[in-house]
């Protein structure tokens, strides 16, 4: 009987050492073809070793910053906003450190490097301020730490749905719950993702997205999900550092909040009931309240028929805050760009 269990064992290891070997293979025929069949919009940029995706189109200035949030869409999550906003003035998406197209940084996750990248993309690729830069979700403290790095360049922002440097503390007093992501399936998926296991996962993108952003995103998942990782690993720091450039004179800013009801199935993802979900969703508001305390030239407005992708529920919302904001700058209404780095006592 012991003879049989351990042949049985054996075979069974055999029969995922074979799995493993030949899911390694078709995952970097996979990772062969989507290079193939799915190449960078726009251009990859050498900032030095490694490479960075800028999508840029239109003319005219000031140029608009297009920076996403957290998840492995990279420069399509603004598939349905960035044409439009182009026929009014020069615009440029792009992908961060090892999200689809850009190559990985070989260091550890630092916020302020992603703001560096953006920079010296900018440079290599003969881009000038002064720029608009739209942050939706954490692509808002992203907006800020480039604001508060290179202040003279910012005359204008727009925050789509964005993060807030105090959203932890002030949702976990909202709904009881902690609101820092577990990481830990994602670390074992992302680890074993040179086997070809992830593509066995639905990659959740948008059925909004257009079909070919949808399957080049897919196709780009498996060496997008690790950088993302980290990013959400130093989420709690990248808000941190962000939080001490809230001042930012009178730019013009819009601050845009989705404020549509939180679905069964998002609560449930969440881990909220109805209550939980209706306080954070006022907790949210209120955070966005206080971003548009921080130029003295703000709009404030509430979707609520959009969900935290306003860009693709609502992209025509979205499409004519930026050209607002293009137009306070073109119109000379900045006179007090300075960026303050400021102690947080929230």
């Amino acid at each position: 009987m012991k003879r049989w269990a351990k042949r049985i064992a054996v075979g069974l290891g055999g029969l995922l050492v074979l799995a493993i070997v030949f899911g390694a293979s078709a995952e970097a025929v996979m990772r062969s073809r989507a290079a193939r069949n799915y190449p960078a919009p726009g251009r990859l940029v050498d900032i030095g070793g490694r490479h960075i995706q800028l999508d840029c189109r239109g003319a005219g200035s000031p140029t608009v910053i297009l920076e996403s949030g957290l998840d492995n869409l990279g420069s399509l999550s603004w598939a349905l906003v960035h044409d439009s906003i182009a026929t009014t003035t020069r615009t440029c998406a792009y992908s961060r450190a090892g999200i689809m197209w850009s190559d990985a940084d070989p260091g550890a996750f630092d916020s302020k490097r992603v703001s560096e990248d953006l920079h010296i993309a900018l440079i290599k690729a003969a881009e000038h301020g002064p720029y608009v830069v739209a942050g939706h979700s954490l692509g808002g403290p992203y907006a800020l730490l480039f604001t508060g790095l290179y202040p003279s360049e910012v005359a204008g922002l727009v925050f789509v749905d964005a993060s807030h440097p105090d959203q932890l503390e002030r949702l976990r007093k909202a709904t009881g719950n902690s609101m820092q992501p577990p990481t830990g399936m994602l670390s074992a998926v992302a680890a074993l993702s040179w086997t070809g296991i992830i593509r066995l996962v639905p990659d959740g993108a948008s059925p909004k997205l257009p079909p070919g952003a949808i399957r080049a995103a897919g196709a780009y998942t498996s060496t997008s999900l690790g950088p993302t990782l980290d990013e959400l690993k130093g989420l709690a720091a990248t808000l941190q550092t962000a939080g001490q450039y809230r001042q930012l004179g009178d730019r013009p800013l819009v601050v845009l909040t989705a404020m549509a009801p939180m679905s069964d199935t998002v609560l449930k993802s969440a881990g909220l009931t109805r209550d939980q979900g209706d306080r954070m969703q006022v907790a949210w508001k209120a955070l966005h309240d206080d971003e548009a305390t921080w130029s003295t030239h703000s709009r404030h407005e509430l979707v609520s028929d959009a969900t935290h992708y306003i860009q693709l529920d609502r992209p025509d919302v979205v499409i004519r805050a930026i050209r607002e904001t293009v137009g306070a700058v073109r119109a000379g209404s900045v006179t007090d760009s300075a960026a303050v780095p400021v102690a947080s006592s929230r």
